[in-house]
């Protein structure tokens, strides 16, 4: 039992006299842990709080008379908007729901604008450039 105790003992001196010597030893093993953090922030967190920020602001900017699909695939005409939910219109025979706000996955009249409005700044591009058959 002596030799257990012995051994434990000098094995737990030696680990704090190593550990003391070493100095920077905290420091040596935060640095990783601290990149990692950074990384994945730069990785995962920022990119998502990005998107939230933009799909809130898209909920928001939703006007009377887009049409919008809803998280669960309803598409239909907004008809009335108040501060925390959306009355659309959908199908044929103009039923109308009551829906919250963060309900909203898509403004399609927003996107089809800003489809429209790419294909136009495309085609003044190519209008710009020179032909090179031309020359």
């Amino acid at each position: 039992m002596d030799f257990l105790n012995n051994f434990l003992f000098s094995l737990a001196q030696g680990e704090t006299t190593s550990a003391a010597s070493q100095g920077g030893s905290f420091i040596g093993m935060m640095l990783p842990m601290l990149f990692i953090i950074v990384f994945f922030w730069f990785i995962m967190i920022r990119p998502q709080k990005k998107k939230e920020q933009q799909a809130n602001q898209m909920r928001q900017n939703v006007q009377v008379g887009d049409e919008i699909a809803t998280i669960g695939g309803i598409v239909g005409i907004v008809i009335k908007k108040a501060e925390d939910t959306i009355v659309i219109e959908t199908g044929g025979d103009k039923s109308r729901l009551r829906i919250k706000t963060w309900a909203v996955q898509e403004n399609i009249t927003a996107r089809e604008a800003a489809e429209a409005a790419a294909k136009e700044a495309k085609a003044a591009k190519r209008a710009q450039l020179p032909d090179k058959d031309k020359e």
